[in-house]
């Protein structure tokens, strides 16, 4: 599906950047994940305020009461994952997935909670376990203004929907960075060959982390020289964090999607990151199949669900790890150059990556196809 916008921007297979060998949905889109919907809301505010919320709903019914299974993981854990030990305990989600920038988690999940709460057959419901992740925008954003509402919150909600999902400069990726560029929100997704199941994968992700910047196994941060670590100066551009979340029809059990919520890091790896100290690199993964959903009335009585056992999943996990790479290209090249002023009152610019440069290193390498 062609998403070029009005500034030219192009998704990564517009450029001929295909990575690895499975083929994407119809949308290439975590909302090819069947029922799966994307909510964004995007904050720009004067000349300092750049940012916004992101929110991933894993099916259209009452979250709650329909559980779905789920499993993360942490390549470094600096950042602020909430929710991520019930989940890691109960390898469950109960609530939307809420993304945005570092100090605006508690509100975030402030958000969650009064709409879980709110819902026809939660009268009772006296615990949530919100699922709230961020990276820190203070870049682009003057963060410690805390421009994102509950009503922001509750608006990306409202607007959830699936389809096509806009990337770039939008909802949690308004005022990240990435690899020196400006970074975002990207997607991007997978289906498998009927005889491997026919199962689709899907990944989002909020980019605004450090490393040399690798696309296809081309060096594009070396030969375009940008890069961390570059003449041997710490200059902080290696920090930052990268929140992925994967979807998937296949009914895993919490311990298969806490397997293939690793493979995310696989594609992260692959983009040159370079996980450093400050960097909050966190994976979630969830099933929307029903054969494995926790719904009342399988908590109420003893029983098993229907999952796929392990010797299913290895091309999951190689769907994880392309759709987690793609979708990571996509937030780099759908993102436009940003202006703001920082906290000192610094004018600052972040440029969008140069997508002709790009090909033109694609091509050099051999890279470019269809």
């Amino acid at each position: 599906m062609s998403t070029t916008n009005s500034n030219g921007r192009m998704r990564a297979r517009e450029i001929g950047l295909v990575p690895g060998v499975l083929k994407p949905g119809k949308l290439n889109a975590i909302t090819d994940v069947a029922d799966v919907r994307v909510g964004q809301v995007t904050i720009v505010e004067g000349d300092r305020v750049r940012t916004g919320v992101t929110v991933i709903l894993p099916h259209g019914g009452n979250l709650f009461q329909d559980k779905v299974p789920a499993g993360l993981t942490v390549a470094n854990g600096f950042g602020k994952l909430m929710g991520s030990t019930q989940v890691g305990e109960l390898g469950e989600i109960e609530t939307p997935i809420a993304l945005t920038n570092t100090l605006s988690v508690s509100r975030a999940a402030e958000a969650l909670i009064d709409w879980t709460l709110e819902q026809p057959g939660n009268e009772r419901v006296a615990s949530v376990n919100a699922v709230v992740g961020e990276t820190n925008d203070g870049n682009l954003n003057d963060i410690r203004h805390r421009g994102v509402t509950v009503a922001h919150v509750r608006q990306a909600i409202a607007a959830a929907a699936g389809g096509p999902v806009a990337e770039g400069c939008v909802g949690a990726g308004t005022g990240t960075v990435a690899f020196g560029w400006k970074g975002g929100v990207g997607t991007s997704s997978r289906v498998l060959p009927k005889k491997l199941g026919g199962w689709t994968v899907g990944a989002l992700v909020q980019t605004n982390y450090g490393g040399v910047l690798s696309m296809a196994g081309a060096p594009v941060g070396r030969e375009l020289d940008r890069y961390d670590l570059k003449d041997f100066v710490e200059d902080g551009s290696a920090d930052g964090s990268c929140m992925m979340v994967v979807a998937t029809d296949a009914p895993l059990s919490d311990r298969n999607l806490t397997r293939l919520a690793k493979r995310a890091i696989v594609g992260l790896a692959r983009t040159g990151s370079t996980f450093s100290n400050g960097s909050g690199d966190y994976a979630i993964a969830f099933s929307t199949a029903a054969e494995v959903r926790r719904t009342p009335e399988r908590r109420a009585r003893l029983g098993t669900y229907s999952e796929l056992s392990n010797d299913f999943a290895s091309p999951l996990f190689a769907a994880a790890a392309e759709a987690t790479e793609e979708a990571i290209y996509n937030s780099l090249l759908m993102a436009t150059t940003t202006h703001s002023i920082d906290m000192t009152g610094k004018p600052v610019t972040v440029e969008a990556l140069d997508i002709a440069a790009v090909r033109r290193i694609l091509e050099k390498h051999g890279l470019v196809r269809g």
